[in-house]
C-alpha cells in the first residue's frame, strides 16, 4: 500500500536526476501517518525481488515489515508506527538470485560506531542555528586542514580517544582563531568503516561519522565555528566507494551505484568501486548529497577528492583494462557532465558555496563555468606548484641553483585557473617525511629553511592551505592513530616557528596586497627571479591603491650576501613587517630601509641590505610612479594610443618573457597518480 509520502512527481524527478532534495524523501524519517507517529522508510533498490526493514524492533527478521515497491521507480517504502529516534535498522534485500543481503541505509543520517554497521533513526531537524549573520568571504582564504580524530586525543579509551564535535569546536576554534586561519578543512566526516582510510572510503554519505558524536553535535561544531568567524570546508568523495558488504557495492545484488563493467567500475589501485555517473539516480544521489551538507549543515564548501581519477577512464589502469569513450578517447564524458551539472546546481542554489577540485593534471578550464566550456569549480588545488615547490625546498642548498626555475615556473600559469596552494596531508605520509624533516641542513637550519619556504608560499598568488602540525614543525610523519606531538611546543625552535606562521597568517589576512589582486598580473611583479647563483628571489605584491604594496625578499642558502641590492618601486623607503631572521619576532621595533636613486631590477630606486643566511623579509612601501625618460616621452607622444586590451596583453607577455627560461608542463600528467592509495 502506497503512503503518498513519495509522489509520482518525486519519482519522476529522481529518475531524471533532478530531485536535488531527494534526501528528504529517501532514508528514514520521523513523521506521522494516519494519526500515528512513527518512522517512514524508503530505499532505491531497482533490481531487488523484495525489500524489508529489520532492526531490534522485529528481532532483525523482516517478514512482518516488507516494503511496497512504487511502480517502476525501483523505490520501496514502508511506514512503521511506534518507532522513535535511536532505533537501529538495516534493509534486508532479496537479490535477483534469491539471496538475502543486509544493507545499511544509503541515505541514513546516523550510524553505529564502527565496527558495528547498522543505521540509526535520528532527527536532524530543529537545531537552533545562530550563524545567520555569518557571511562567507573567500578572500582572503587561509585553510587549516584537520583530521579531527588525530589533531588531539583525549584520555577516554572507551570513546576511542576521540574528541566530541562539541568539545572539538571549542578547542579547535580557539586555536584556529588565534593563529589567524580563515577556514578549517575537515577530513573524514562522512561515515566510514576503516580509520586507516582517513575517511576517503565512505559508506554513509549522509551521516556525520559517529566517532565524534551525533549529527546535531556536528551542527553545533559548524555553528560555533561560524560564530568564531571561521569557515568550514568538508572533504567530499564522489570518486569511489568501498566494497564493504553493508555499503553501496552490489546494493541489491546487482551493480546499482557502480558501473557494471569492471573495467569502468573498479579502481585497481584502491580496491574500490566507481560510481556510474551515467545513471540519473546515481548522479542525483551525489548532487543531493553535496547540497545536503551545504544546506542542512551550513558548511561553506566541499573539497572534491580525486577529481582526476573521475575525469580519466584510464586513471591507474593498464592498457586493455579500461574502456575508451564513444570517440575513442580516455576522457570520462559522463563524469565531465556530472561535474558541470553539480557545479551549476550548487552555484544556483547555494551561491556562496566553495567547491574545490583536487585535480592533479593539466585538465583545462577546471575553474571556468560550464557556459565557458569549463567544469565549474570555484578553486583548484595547485598540485603543479606543490610538486615543484617541494622538490626545490628539500634540495640541498649547494644544488638549489640548478633547480631555480622550479620556483618561478608556476608563474607562467598562475592565473590560468583560480588556485589554492596546498601543503596537504598527502605530503607528510608514506615515508615522505614531515615538512620540517624535508628541509636540508642541520636541525636548526631546518627551521630557518621552512620559515623561508612558508614566506615564499604566502607571497605567491593563490589561496593557502597547510595541514595540521606543519605550523609548528611536527617531526614525525602524520598518522591517524595518534595525536599531533603538541609537546614539541615546549622547545624554542618549534615555538618560534609557530609564532612565525602566526605572523604570516595575520599579515596575509590584514594586508590587501596579498589577496585583493590575487588572480591577476596586476597584483604581482617579479623584482628578481633570475638570481639562481645565490638562490634568492624577490617580488612585489600590489594592492589596488599602490600605497601599501609588499616587497618579499628570500634567501634560500645558508650564505650571507652582503650589500645585496633589490629594486623597488618607491622613493620613500621600505618598512619591515616581518623578518624570519629575528627569532624574537618583535612587533614593537620597526625598521625602515632607505631607498636610493640607484637603478636595479629595472626599477629607478633600490635598497641595499645584508641578506642573512636563509633570511626572509616582508616590507611595506608606497609605490612611486616610474620615471619616464625624455626620449620615451617624445616617443609616447608620437605613438598612437594602444588599445587597453592589447596593452594588457603586451604587458603580460613582457612579464612572461622575463620569467620563462625553459618550456615545461605546468602540472603532472594523468600517469602521475596519487601517491596515497587512501586519499
Amino acid at each position: 500500500m502506497e503512503t503518498g509520502f513519495i509522489t509520482e512527481v518525486d519519482r519522476y524527478l529522481f529518475g531524471e536526476g533532478t530531485h536535488y532534495e531527494i534526501y528528504k524523501k529517501l532514508g528514514a524519517h520521523l513523521t506521522e501517518y494516519q494519526g500515528k507517529k512513527g518512522v517512514y522508510f524508503a530505499v532505491w533498490a531497482p533490481n531487488a525481488r523484495n525489500v524489508s526493514v529489520v532492526g531490534d524492533f522485529n528481532g532483525w527478521i523482516g517478514y512482518n515489515h516488507n516494503m511496497t515497491r512504487l511502480g517502476t521507480s525501483g523505490i520501496y517504502e514502508l511506514f512503521v508506527p511506534g518507532l522513535t529516534a535511536g532505533e537501529l535498522y538495516k534493509f534486508a534485500i532479496v537479490t535477483p538470485s534469491g539471496q538475502t543481503i543486509m544493507k545499511a541505509d544509503p541515505f541514513g543520517n546516523y550510524s553505529e560506531m564502527r565496527p558495528n554497521t547498522a543505521s540509526i533513526v535520528t532527527d536532524i531537524t530543529g537545531f537552533e542555528w545562530t550563524d545567520k549573520s555569518w557571511e562567507h568571504h573567500s578572500n582572503p582564504m587561509a585553510i587549516y586542514e584537520v583530521h579531527i580524530g588525530s589533531w588531539k586525543k583525549t584520555a577516554d579509551v572507551e570513546a576511542g580517544g576521540f574528541y566530541n564535535y562539541v568539545d572539538m569546536a571549542h578547542e579547535l576554534g580557539a586555536y584556529v582563531k588565534e593563529m589567524g586561519y580563515t577556514h578549517v578543512e575537515l577530513m573524514g566526516i562522512a561515515e566510514h568503516p576503516f580509520d586507516g582510510s582517513w575517511g576517503y572510503q565512505v559508506t554513509g554519505y549522509f551521516a556525520p561519522t559517529s566517532r565524534y558524536g551525533t549529527p546535531k553535535d556536528f551542527m553545533y561544531f559548524v555553528n560555533y565555528m561560524h560564530n568564531m568567524g571561521i569557515g568550514v570546508i568538508l572533504d567530499w568523495v564522489p570518486a569511489h566507494f568501498p566494497r564493504d558488504s553493508h555499503g553501496l557495492a552490489n546494493f541489491d545484488g546487482t551493480c546499482v551505484y557502480e558501473y557494471a563493467d569492471t573495467r569502468k567500475g573498479e579502481h585497481p589501485d584502491w580496491g574500490t568501486k566507481i560510481f556510474d555517473y551515467a545513471k540519473h539516480e546515481v548522479s542525483n544521489f551525489l548532487i543531493s548529497n553535496a547540497l545536503y551538507w551545504l544546506k542542512e549543515f551550513h558548511v561553506d564548501g566541499l573539497r572534491v577528492d580525486a577529481v582526476a581519477s573521475m575525469l580519466y577512464l584510464d586513471y591507474g589502469k593498464t592498457p586493455g583494462n579500461w574502456v575508451p569513450n564513444k570517440y575513442g578517447g580516455h576522457e570520462n564524458l559522463e563524469a565531465i557532465e556530472f561535474f558541470r551539472h553539480l557545479n551549476s546546481v550548487v552555484a544556483r542554489q547555494v551561491p556562496s558555496a566553495i567547491v574545490i577540485a583536487e585535480e592533479s593534471t593539466a585538465w583545462p578550464s577546471v575553474t571556468k563555468t560550464p557556459e565557458e566550456g569549463g567544469l565549474g569549480f570555484v578553486y583548484k588545488w595547485n598540485m603543479g606548484w606543490m610538486n615543484d615547490f617541494l622538490e626545490y625546498v628539500k634540495t640541498d642548498s649547494l644544488y638549489k641553483k640548478f633547480n631555480h626555475n622550479k620556483m618561478t615556473f608556476s608563474m607562467t600559469y598562475a592565473f590560468s585557473e583560480k588556485y589554492i596552494l596546498v601543503l596537504s596531508h598527502d605530503e607528510v605520509v608514506h615515508l615522505k617525511c614531515s615538512m620540517l624533516e624535508k628541509m636540508p641542513g642541520y636541525f636548526e637550519d631546518k627551521f630557518e629553511n621552512l620559515k623561508t619556504a612558508y614566506t615564499f608560499m604566502f607571497g605567491h598568488p593563490g589561496k593557502k592551505l597547510l595541514f595540521m602540525g606543519q605550523e609548528f614543525g611536527q617531526l614525525r610523519e602524520w598518522s591517524e592513530e595518534r595525536s599531533l606531538d603538541w609537546y614539541l611546543l615546549q622547545e624554542k625552535e618549534h615555538k618560534n616557528l609557530q609564532k612565525y606562521v602566526k605572523r604570516l597568517l595575520h599579515l596575509y589576512t590584514q594586508h590587501p596586497a596579498m589577496t585583493e589582486l590575487d588572480e591577476s598580473w596586476e597584483g604581482f611583479e617579479w623584482m628578481n627571479c633570475e638570481d639562481g647563483d645565490r638562490s634568492t628571489f624577490s617580488f612585489v605584491r600590489k594592492d589596488k591603491t599602490g600605497k601599501k604594496c609588499l616587497l618579499f625578499v628570500m634567501n634560500f642558502t645558508p650564505m650571507l650576501w652582503e650589500k645585496y641590492r633589490v629594486g623597488v618601486q618607491s622613493k620613500t623607503g621600505c618598512k619591515v613587517l616581518l623578518d624570519s631572521y629575528k627569532d624574537s619576532l618583535e612587533t614593537s621595533v620597526s625598521r625602515v630601509f632607505k631607498t636610493e636613486e640607484i637603478p636595479c631590477d629595472n626599477q629607478d630606486y633600490s635598497i641595499e641590505l645584508d641578506l642573512k643566511p636563509m633570511q626572509s623579509l616582508i616590507m611595506e612601501f608606497a609605490m612611486t610612479e616610474k620615471k619616464v625618460k625624455v626620449e620615451d616621452k617624445k616617443l609616447k607622444t608620437e605613438k598612437a594610443p594602444e588599445d587597453k586590451e592589447q596593452k594588457t596583453t603586451n604587458d603580460k607577455k613582457t612579464v612572461e618573457k622575463k620569467i620563462v627560461k625553459t618550456p615545461e608542463k605546468a602540472e603532472k600528467t594523468p600517469n602521475n597518480k596519487k601517491t596515497s592509495s587512501l586519499s
